[in-house]
């Protein structure tokens, strides 16, 4: 899945990539607040980690265009803006959460995958899905609760389709969330990794729905 990073601090970004990127997330960097603005409101993220004190563009500005504009990712706030005051601003204005600076990355990392879950309509760490779970805390796929041995790119496939609350998702979407906006990657990419996974997990664990894109089964 893909998550928008928004921090213009080097070395605090390149934590927060590092850390998100062995999750599973596929991370953008914007390193201003014009950039991040342009970027939520025309590409389609699952998560966005968002810095408050950004150049150009401060965070609350960009956030209240988003929600203006009806764009409803979830948002994370990490501000070295610590006050409840500023915390109670960034929820009015749209925020989902909020974590301080200095903070653990481990718990960013939690967060992120709380609200990425929420998002997808699921309450549990472990998404189920008829026979097929997915630990998103261990990164790990099972099948009538027999572990399954598969790549990081199976993985991130199974995640995002598992968030989906049963909606079919087309190749091309799958895509983005796989390689990014900008992955010269095409529907027969994509057609041969699922029917990779499916030789893993089933043939019947991922549905084709042929003109629309493919779904988790609950079968």
């Amino acid at each position: 899945m893909r998550a928008l990073l928004v921090e213009d601090d080097d070395d605090i970004a390149g934590d927060v990539a590092r850390a998100l990127s062995s999750a599973g997330y596929l991370v953008e960097r914007a390193a201003d607040g014009e950039k991040a603005w342009f970027l939520g409101d025309t590409e389609d993220f699952a998560v966005v980690v968002l810095d408050l004190g950004l150049p150009v563009l401060d965070g609350l500005s960009v956030l209240k265009r988003w929600r203006a504009a009806e764009r409803a990712m979830p948002v994370l706030i990490l501000s070295a803006r610590g006050a409840w005051t500023e915390k109670v601003d960034g929820i009015e204005a749209g925020a989902d959460d909020y974590l301080a600076k200095p903070f653990e990355i481990g718990e960013l990392v939690a967060r992120v995958r709380a609200l990425t879950r929420r998002a997808g309509g699921h309450a549990s760490a472990v998404l189920t899905i008829g026979k097929l779970a997915l630990d998103t805390r261990r990164m790990a796929v099972l099948v009538e609760g027999v572990p399954q041995k598969v790549s990081p790119l199976e993985y991130r496939l199974l995640d995002y389709l598992a968030h989906q609350q049963g909606r079919t998702v087309s190749a091309g979407e799958l895509a983005d969330h796989l390689h990014g906006a900008d992955g010269a990657v095409d529907a027969n990419a994509i057609e041969a990794l699922v029917a990779r996974i499916r030789r893993k997990i089933g043939r019947d664990a991922i549905e084709t729905r042929r003109g629309f894109g493919y779904v988790l089964s609950g079968a």
